[in-house]
């Protein structure tokens, strides 16, 4: 799965993403801080975690704290608040 198609993932039926088509277009080209400050919050964590960068996840993390006065910690809880996880195989992507 392309990052931008999983930055802006919606929900999945069986194995085909349904990805924000409007979104992805808008805002596909930013990074993982410039999503969180445009207040993206989902969308950045998804791009941390598409990274694979413990210092792009601890960075949105702090950023994300800072923002909105939230304790969570640990990217598991994050995960459970955004419903996001692993990028996962899908034969193939719809946008609406």
């Amino acid at each position: 799965m392309k990052r931008d198609d999983f930055v802006f993932t919606i929900g999945f039926h069986g194995n085909v993403a349904i990805v924000d088509g409007k979104a992805k277009r808008k805002y596909g080209k930013l990074g993982t801080m410039e999503l969180a400050e445009r207040g993206l919050y989902r969308s950045a964590f998804a791009s941390a975690l598409y990274a694979g960068s413990e210092f792009e996840l601890e960075q949105f993390m702090e950023y994300y704290r800072a923002q909105t006065g939230s304790e969570i910690t640990g990217v598991e809880s994050f995960k459970r608040l955004f419903g996001v996880d692993e990028a996962r195989e899908v034969s193939k992507t719809i946008a609406v």
